[in-house]
């Protein structure tokens, strides 16, 4: 545990003394506010001319959900420009070597950047806890709905980080391995947009169950359904075996 817990701080300080580190995280946070404003002064003037403001179902579905929803977006086209180099770039500096002929095992190395790169991304959801502060301010939203849409934009950001840390272990090449990483988190996200098409039956149920982002849609919501959480311990969980395989290969090459 100690070797997992060394490897990811070192990955989480990485990202604080890297320009694309804090890249992603000013703009993740300046996005975010700017969404948030939006939405907010949207949600006032509806409640200003509907005599409403205050009422939390429309907090939660106007701004809680909206905003996540948005971000959700961004998650998608930053996370693998933010993983790409957590294994490509030892690869390509031969720093994978020292760590291969240690006394640390795949499995270990994996998790340790994989917590690392969670790390990071972690902090960059942190930058939004003024949302819910404000709102609770503003009035008396359900604290279950930002429980759970923390708790399920942070398991995404584990399903993203999951899918960009495999796609930087197959190439040397980081700029291949966030075209890779983002090409996979596209296709399982807009899944759910092609079940549309597809006629009612095992296939329709297939391609949405697939699909990440009916999944999300239900933890936004507050929503907690067993088969969304198997899910996604089963996408990152399998994506983790795929990169452990993959530093395994690499060690006996």
């Amino acid at each position: 545990m100690n070797a997992i817990f060394a490897i990811a701080r070192r990955e989480t300080s990485a990202y604080f003394a890297s320009p694309i580190g804090w890249i992603c995280l000013v703009l993740f946070s300046l996005l975010a506010g700017l969404f948030f404003s939006i939405m907010l002064i949207g949600y006032a003037s509806q409640a200003g001319e509907m005599g409403n403001m205050g009422q939390e179902e429309n907090v939660t579905e106007m701004l809680i959900q909206g905003l996540f929803g948005n971000l959700s977006v961004i998650a998608l086209l930053m996370m693998p420009a933010l993983t790409m180099g957590l294994i490509a770039a030892d690869r390509r500096e031969r720093s994978i070597e020292l760590l291969l002929t240690s006394p640390v095992t795949s499995a270990q190395i994996v998790l340790g950047k994989f917590l690392g790169g969670l790390g990071f991304a972690t902090v960059m959801v942190l930058t939004t806890l003024y949302v819910p502060i404000s709102l609770v301010i503003m009035g008396e939203p359900d604290p279950g709905v930002f429980y759970a849409s923390y708790g399920g934009f942070i398991v995404l950001m584990a399903v993203f980080v999951s899918i960009g840390l495999f796609t930087s272990s197959v190439t040397e090449n980081q700029l291949v391995a966030l075209a890779l990483g983002f090409s996979i988190n596209l296709s399982v996200w807009i899944m759910g947009w092609l079940g549309q098409l597809v006629k009612a039956g095992a296939l329709k149920a297939v391609v949405e169950h697939i699909s990440m982002l009916s999944h999300f849609e239900q933890l936004s919501k507050g929503v907690v359904h067993t088969n969304d959480a198997v899910y996604f311990i089963t996408v990152i969980g399998f994506f983790l075996f795929a990169t452990t395989q993959r530093v395994e290969a690499l060690r006996w090459r």
